[in-house]
Protein backbone atom coordinates (compact mmCIF):
# COMPACT_ATOMS: atom_id res chain seq x y z
CA UNK A 1 0.00 0.00 0.00
CA UNK A 2 1.50 3.58 -0.96
CA UNK A 3 1.49 6.27 1.58
CA UNK A 4 0.17 9.69 -0.51
CA UNK A 5 1.56 13.02 1.40
CA UNK A 6 -0.76 15.77 1.28
CA UNK A 7 -0.31 19.42 1.52
CA UNK A 8 -3.04 19.96 4.48
CA UNK A 9 -3.61 23.32 5.43
CA UNK A 10 -3.33 23.87 9.59
CA UNK A 11 -6.04 25.70 11.47
CA UNK A 12 -5.06 27.60 14.80
CA UNK A 13 -5.40 24.91 17.49
CA UNK A 14 -5.44 21.58 14.85
CA UNK A 15 -3.16 19.14 15.97
CA UNK A 16 -0.41 17.70 14.23
CA UNK A 17 -2.20 14.81 13.05
CA UNK A 18 -1.82 15.98 9.32
CA UNK A 19 1.63 15.41 7.13
CA UNK A 20 2.18 18.91 5.93
CA UNK A 21 4.58 18.47 3.08
CA UNK A 22 4.80 22.18 3.22
CA UNK A 23 5.82 22.99 6.78
CA UNK A 24 8.49 20.12 6.05
CA UNK A 25 9.74 22.17 3.02
CA UNK A 26 10.45 25.14 5.13
CA UNK A 27 12.71 23.43 7.83
CA UNK A 28 16.13 22.31 7.36
CA UNK A 29 16.64 18.68 8.67
CA UNK A 30 19.90 18.15 11.02
CA UNK A 31 20.84 15.03 11.99
CA UNK A 32 22.07 14.68 15.81
CA UNK A 33 21.35 17.19 18.90
CA UNK A 34 23.47 18.29 21.79
CA UNK A 35 23.89 15.81 23.83
CA UNK A 36 21.79 12.58 21.99
CA UNK A 37 24.57 11.68 19.22
CA UNK A 38 24.15 9.81 16.14
CA UNK A 39 25.94 6.90 18.24
CA UNK A 40 22.91 6.95 20.71
CA UNK A 41 20.63 7.12 18.57
CA UNK A 42 21.91 4.34 16.40
CA UNK A 43 22.25 2.07 19.48
CA UNK A 44 18.37 3.71 20.29
CA UNK A 45 16.81 2.41 17.23
CA UNK A 46 18.60 -0.76 17.15
CA UNK A 47 17.65 -1.76 20.93
CA UNK A 48 14.10 -0.53 19.79
CA UNK A 49 13.76 -2.59 17.01
CA UNK A 50 14.93 -5.88 18.61
CA UNK A 51 12.35 -4.96 21.34
CA UNK A 52 9.60 -4.87 18.64
CA UNK A 53 10.40 -7.57 16.51
CA UNK A 54 10.30 -9.84 20.23
CA UNK A 55 6.57 -8.77 20.17
CA UNK A 56 6.82 -5.99 23.39
CA UNK A 57 4.60 -3.27 23.29
CA UNK A 58 6.35 0.24 22.47
CA UNK A 59 6.27 1.48 25.66
CA UNK A 60 7.50 -1.45 27.26
CA UNK A 61 10.23 -1.51 25.18
CA UNK A 62 10.95 2.37 25.50
CA UNK A 63 10.71 1.59 29.51
CA UNK A 64 13.02 -1.11 29.25
CA UNK A 65 15.87 1.47 27.16
CA UNK A 66 14.87 3.60 29.49
CA UNK A 67 16.54 1.82 32.53
CA UNK A 68 19.63 0.95 30.73
CA UNK A 69 20.48 4.47 30.27
CA UNK A 70 23.20 5.61 32.22
CA UNK A 71 22.96 9.35 32.23
CA UNK A 72 20.39 11.17 34.13
CA UNK A 73 20.05 13.30 30.86
CA UNK A 74 18.98 10.79 28.58
CA UNK A 75 16.93 8.70 30.92
CA UNK A 76 14.83 11.52 31.38
CA UNK A 77 14.44 12.26 27.61
CA UNK A 78 12.75 8.48 27.24
CA UNK A 79 11.00 8.98 30.79
CA UNK A 80 9.26 12.09 28.56
CA UNK A 81 9.02 10.17 25.80
CA UNK A 82 6.88 7.25 27.73
CA UNK A 83 4.75 9.91 29.32
CA UNK A 84 3.47 11.73 26.27
CA UNK A 85 2.54 8.04 24.87
CA UNK A 86 0.85 7.36 28.33
CA UNK A 87 -1.42 10.62 27.50
CA UNK A 88 -2.25 9.95 23.92
CA UNK A 89 0.09 10.85 21.92
CA UNK A 90 1.88 9.19 18.75
CA UNK A 91 5.32 7.93 18.80
CA UNK A 92 6.15 10.43 16.21
CA UNK A 93 4.43 13.37 18.21
CA UNK A 94 7.19 12.66 21.08
CA UNK A 95 10.13 12.84 18.87
CA UNK A 96 8.85 15.55 17.90
CA UNK A 97 8.47 17.64 21.21
CA UNK A 98 11.65 16.65 21.99
CA UNK A 99 14.95 18.42 20.01
CA UNK A 100 17.34 16.04 20.21
CA UNK A 101 15.59 14.02 16.96
CA UNK A 102 15.05 15.85 13.90
CA UNK A 103 12.57 16.25 11.36
CA UNK A 104 13.35 13.22 9.38
CA UNK A 105 12.75 11.50 11.98
CA UNK A 106 9.88 12.11 13.05
CA UNK A 107 8.07 12.40 9.55
CA UNK A 108 9.45 8.81 8.99
CA UNK A 109 8.38 7.33 12.15
CA UNK A 110 4.67 9.03 11.41
CA UNK A 111 4.71 7.19 7.90
CA UNK A 112 5.33 4.09 9.70
CA UNK A 113 2.82 4.50 12.14
CA UNK A 114 0.09 5.46 8.85
CA UNK A 115 1.06 2.40 6.92
CA UNK A 116 2.05 0.15 9.48
CA UNK A 117 5.39 -0.46 9.22
CA UNK A 118 6.74 1.11 12.19
CA UNK A 119 8.96 -1.74 12.85
CA UNK A 120 10.61 -1.53 9.56
CA UNK A 121 11.49 2.16 9.80
CA UNK A 122 12.82 2.01 12.86
CA UNK A 123 14.91 -1.00 11.33
CA UNK A 124 16.03 1.30 8.31
CA UNK A 125 16.68 4.34 11.08
CA UNK A 126 18.86 1.93 13.03
CA UNK A 127 20.80 1.05 9.66
CA UNK A 128 20.95 4.60 8.55
CA UNK A 129 22.60 5.84 11.60
CA UNK A 130 24.94 2.94 11.29
CA UNK A 131 26.50 3.63 8.22
CA UNK A 132 26.02 7.14 8.97
CA UNK A 133 28.37 6.24 11.85
CA UNK A 134 30.69 3.95 10.05
CA UNK A 135 31.29 6.34 7.68
CA UNK A 136 32.26 9.43 9.82
CA UNK A 137 34.56 6.68 11.65
CA UNK A 138 36.37 5.74 8.45
CA UNK A 139 36.99 9.59 7.77
CA UNK A 140 38.17 10.17 11.18
CA UNK A 141 40.60 6.91 10.57
CA UNK A 142 41.44 7.96 7.32
CA UNK A 143 42.87 11.63 8.77
CA UNK A 144 43.38 11.65 11.88
CA UNK A 145 47.05 10.18 11.56
CA UNK A 146 47.55 12.92 8.55
CA UNK A 147 46.16 15.29 10.48
CA UNK A 148 48.90 14.19 14.01
CA UNK A 149 51.58 14.20 11.34
CA UNK A 150 51.03 18.11 9.94
CA UNK A 151 50.77 19.26 13.69
CA UNK A 152 53.88 17.87 14.27
CA UNK A 153 55.42 19.30 11.36
CA UNK A 154 53.99 22.20 11.86
CA UNK A 155 55.57 22.16 15.59
CA UNK A 156 58.50 21.07 14.13
CA UNK A 157 59.10 23.82 11.55
CA UNK A 158 57.76 26.65 13.67
CA UNK A 159 60.29 25.93 16.68
CA UNK A 160 63.17 25.21 14.32
CA UNK A 161 62.21 28.65 12.63
CA UNK A 162 61.97 30.48 16.27
CA UNK A 163 64.60 29.21 18.28
CA UNK A 164 67.46 26.91 15.68
CA UNK A 165 67.53 29.45 13.00
CA UNK A 166 67.80 32.36 14.72
CA UNK A 167 70.78 31.06 16.61
CA UNK A 168 72.60 30.46 13.39
CA UNK A 169 71.94 33.83 12.22
CA UNK A 170 73.67 35.01 15.22
CA UNK A 171 76.76 33.08 14.36
CA UNK A 172 76.88 33.68 11.13
CA UNK A 173 76.51 37.90 11.65
CA UNK A 174 79.23 37.97 14.28
CA UNK A 175 81.32 36.32 12.14
CA UNK A 176 80.58 38.32 9.08
CA UNK A 177 79.84 35.04 7.03
CA UNK A 178 78.90 35.65 3.37
CA UNK A 179 75.77 34.04 3.60
CA UNK A 180 74.24 31.66 -0.06
CA UNK A 181 70.63 32.35 -1.24
CA UNK A 182 69.18 29.84 0.34
CA UNK A 183 70.66 30.79 3.76
CA UNK A 184 69.41 34.27 3.28
CA UNK A 185 65.83 33.24 2.65
CA UNK A 186 65.97 31.13 5.58
CA UNK A 187 66.51 33.43 8.05
CA UNK A 188 64.24 36.32 6.70
CA UNK A 189 61.22 33.49 7.28
CA UNK A 190 62.15 32.98 10.07
CA UNK A 191 62.65 37.23 11.29
CA UNK A 192 59.21 37.28 9.63
CA UNK A 193 57.53 35.18 11.80
CA UNK A 194 59.05 35.83 15.00
CA UNK A 195 58.44 39.54 14.20
CA UNK A 196 54.67 38.86 12.62
CA UNK A 197 53.26 36.00 14.07
CA UNK A 198 50.30 37.50 15.66
CA UNK A 199 48.87 38.44 12.50
CA UNK A 200 49.13 34.52 11.65
CA UNK A 201 47.12 34.29 14.79
CA UNK A 202 44.51 36.87 13.89
CA UNK A 203 44.16 35.42 10.49
CA UNK A 204 43.20 32.16 11.53
CA UNK A 205 41.09 33.47 13.49
CA UNK A 206 39.39 35.47 11.36
CA UNK A 207 38.97 32.67 9.10
CA UNK A 208 37.47 30.34 12.03
CA UNK A 209 34.61 33.38 12.71
CA UNK A 210 33.99 33.80 8.98
CA UNK A 211 33.46 30.01 8.76
CA UNK A 212 31.07 30.32 11.50
CA UNK A 213 29.27 33.19 10.70
CA UNK A 214 28.66 32.84 7.16
CA UNK A 215 28.74 28.47 6.81
CA UNK A 216 24.62 28.28 6.45
CA UNK A 217 24.87 31.00 3.91
CA UNK A 218 24.16 29.96 -0.42
CA UNK A 219 26.73 31.60 -1.66
CA UNK A 220 29.36 30.34 0.85
CA UNK A 221 28.08 26.64 0.83
CA UNK A 222 28.27 26.91 -2.71
CA UNK A 223 31.99 28.51 -3.22
CA UNK A 224 33.07 25.94 -0.62
CA UNK A 225 31.64 22.73 -2.32
CA UNK A 226 33.32 24.34 -5.48
CA UNK A 227 36.46 24.53 -4.10
CA UNK A 228 36.32 21.27 -2.45
CA UNK A 229 35.28 19.38 -5.13
CA UNK A 230 38.28 20.87 -7.07
CA UNK A 231 40.98 19.09 -4.69
CA UNK A 232 42.29 15.67 -6.15
CA UNK A 233 41.32 12.58 -4.45
CA UNK A 234 39.02 14.77 -1.74
CA UNK A 235 36.67 15.75 -3.89
CA UNK A 236 35.67 12.75 -5.45
CA UNK A 237 35.67 11.41 -1.71
CA UNK A 238 33.48 13.82 -0.42
CA UNK A 239 31.07 13.56 -3.45
CA UNK A 240 30.85 9.37 -2.70
CA UNK A 241 29.99 10.29 0.98
CA UNK A 242 27.22 12.69 -0.23
CA UNK A 243 25.85 10.33 -2.65
CA UNK A 244 25.60 7.12 0.20
CA UNK A 245 23.53 9.61 1.76
CA UNK A 246 21.14 10.13 -0.55
CA UNK A 247 20.84 6.66 -1.07
CA UNK A 248 20.63 5.57 2.21
CA UNK A 249 17.39 8.17 2.69
CA UNK A 250 15.94 6.90 -0.58
CA UNK A 251 15.87 3.09 0.72
CA UNK A 252 14.58 4.31 3.95
CA UNK A 253 11.80 6.56 2.36
CA UNK A 254 10.79 4.36 -0.35
CA UNK A 255 10.56 0.97 2.20
CA UNK A 256 8.10 3.09 4.22
CA UNK A 257 6.13 3.25 1.10
CA UNK A 258 6.83 7.02 0.15
CA UNK A 259 6.51 7.70 -3.20
CA UNK A 260 9.60 8.83 -5.07
CA UNK A 261 8.93 12.74 -5.30
CA UNK A 262 8.32 12.66 -2.17
CA UNK A 263 11.05 11.13 -0.73
CA UNK A 264 13.19 13.28 -3.02
CA UNK A 265 11.69 16.25 -1.16
CA UNK A 266 12.44 15.25 1.91
CA UNK A 267 16.01 14.24 1.17
CA UNK A 268 16.50 17.54 -0.68
CA UNK A 269 16.19 18.94 2.51
CA UNK A 270 18.08 16.93 4.36
CA UNK A 271 21.50 17.02 2.55
CA UNK A 272 23.36 20.48 3.02
CA UNK A 273 26.00 19.64 0.56
CA UNK A 274 25.33 22.47 -2.05
CA UNK A 275 26.37 20.48 -5.51
CA UNK A 276 23.69 17.93 -4.64
CA UNK A 277 21.10 19.50 -2.69
CA UNK A 278 21.06 21.75 -6.32
CA UNK A 279 20.66 18.60 -8.38
CA UNK A 280 18.34 17.13 -6.37
CA UNK A 281 16.12 20.47 -6.38
CA UNK A 282 16.39 20.54 -10.42
CA UNK A 283 15.60 16.31 -10.26
CA UNK A 284 12.21 17.07 -8.49
CA UNK A 285 11.58 20.31 -11.23
CA UNK A 286 11.77 17.53 -14.03
CA UNK A 287 9.89 14.40 -12.42
CA UNK A 288 7.15 17.26 -11.98
CA UNK A 289 6.81 17.64 -15.79
CA UNK A 290 7.06 14.37 -16.65
CA UNK A 291 10.68 12.97 -17.50
CA UNK A 292 11.82 9.82 -15.10
CA UNK A 293 14.00 9.85 -12.30
CA UNK A 294 16.99 7.90 -14.65
CA UNK A 295 16.79 10.63 -17.21
CA UNK A 296 16.21 13.71 -14.62
CA UNK A 297 19.77 12.58 -13.04
CA UNK A 298 21.38 11.83 -16.01
CA UNK A 299 21.85 15.23 -16.75
CA UNK A 300 24.00 16.35 -13.70
CA UNK A 301 27.54 15.08 -13.54
CA UNK A 302 27.67 14.50 -9.52
CA UNK A 303 25.60 11.37 -10.19
CA UNK A 304 27.47 8.56 -11.76
CA UNK A 305 26.35 6.55 -14.90
CA UNK A 306 26.50 3.34 -13.58
CA UNK A 307 23.76 5.11 -10.51
CA UNK A 308 21.60 6.26 -14.16
CA UNK A 309 21.90 2.83 -15.16
CA UNK A 310 20.10 0.65 -12.18
CA UNK A 311 17.96 3.64 -11.50
CA UNK A 312 16.77 2.88 -14.59
CA UNK A 313 16.15 -0.82 -14.14
CA UNK A 314 14.95 -0.05 -10.81
CA UNK A 315 11.99 2.05 -12.80
CA UNK A 316 11.59 -0.96 -14.98
CA UNK A 317 10.62 -3.45 -12.31
CA UNK A 318 9.49 -1.53 -9.90
CA UNK A 319 12.09 -2.66 -7.62
CA UNK A 320 13.17 1.08 -6.11
CA UNK A 321 13.91 0.18 -2.63
CA UNK A 322 15.91 -3.00 -3.90
CA UNK A 323 18.24 -1.29 -6.41
CA UNK A 324 18.74 1.93 -4.06
CA UNK A 325 19.86 -0.50 -1.06
CA UNK A 326 22.23 -2.15 -3.45
CA UNK A 327 23.50 1.21 -4.84
CA UNK A 328 24.11 2.16 -1.13
CA UNK A 329 26.44 -1.14 -0.26
CA UNK A 330 28.21 -0.21 -3.04
CA UNK A 331 28.93 3.41 -2.47
CA UNK A 332 29.75 2.38 1.38
CA UNK A 333 32.35 -0.20 -0.09
CA UNK A 334 33.94 2.71 -2.14
CA UNK A 335 34.41 4.99 0.66
CA UNK A 336 35.71 2.23 2.67
CA UNK A 337 38.34 1.56 0.11
CA UNK A 338 38.62 5.13 -0.23
CA UNK A 339 39.37 5.89 2.78
CA UNK A 340 42.08 3.43 3.05
CA UNK A 341 43.63 4.71 0.08
CA UNK A 342 43.42 8.61 1.45
CA UNK A 343 45.12 7.63 4.67
CA UNK A 344 48.22 5.70 2.70
CA UNK A 345 48.35 8.43 0.02
CA UNK A 346 48.27 11.30 2.47
CA UNK A 347 50.80 9.76 5.19
CA UNK A 348 53.84 9.21 2.88
CA UNK A 349 53.17 12.42 1.31
CA UNK A 350 53.38 14.64 4.48
CA UNK A 351 56.19 12.86 5.99
CA UNK A 352 58.25 13.56 2.21
CA UNK A 353 57.23 17.11 2.67
CA UNK A 354 58.23 17.24 6.30
CA UNK A 355 61.07 15.77 5.12
CA UNK A 356 61.96 18.20 2.39
CA UNK A 357 61.10 21.26 4.58
CA UNK A 358 63.43 20.13 7.65
CA UNK A 359 65.75 19.07 5.33
CA UNK A 360 66.27 22.04 3.73
CA UNK A 361 66.74 24.34 6.94
CA UNK A 362 69.37 22.27 8.13
CA UNK A 363 71.26 22.52 4.50
CA UNK A 364 70.98 26.31 4.45
CA UNK A 365 72.01 26.30 8.35
CA UNK A 366 75.05 24.25 7.86
CA UNK A 367 76.37 25.60 4.44
CA UNK A 368 77.84 28.39 5.89
CA UNK A 369 79.20 26.40 8.96
CA UNK A 370 81.16 24.70 6.18
CA UNK A 371 82.69 28.13 5.02
CA UNK A 372 83.27 29.07 8.98
CA UNK A 373 85.45 26.52 10.13
CA UNK A 374 87.19 26.57 6.67
CA UNK A 375 88.12 30.36 7.92
CA UNK A 376 88.79 29.67 11.55
CA UNK A 377 90.87 26.20 10.34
Amino acid sequence: MGFEIKNIEKKKGQGSDGFDIDQLLKKEISFGGNSFSNKKKEAFYTELYVLLQAGLELKDALQLIAKEQKKEKDKAVFNTIIEELISGKNFSETLKSQRYFSDYEYYSVQIGERTGTLHRVIEELSQFYRRKNEQRRMVISALSYPLIILFTAFLAILFMLQFVVPMFAEIFRQNKVDLPWITSKIINISNFTKAYYWVFLIIITVIIVFRKTFEKKLWYRKFSALIILKIPFVGEYLRKIKIAQFTQAITLLTGAKVPLLNGIQLTQKMITFYPLQEALHKVESDILVGKTLSESIGKYSIFDSKMVSLIKVAEETNQNQVIFGRLTNQYNKEIEYKSKMLSSVIEPVMILILGIVVATILVAMYIPMFKLSTVIG
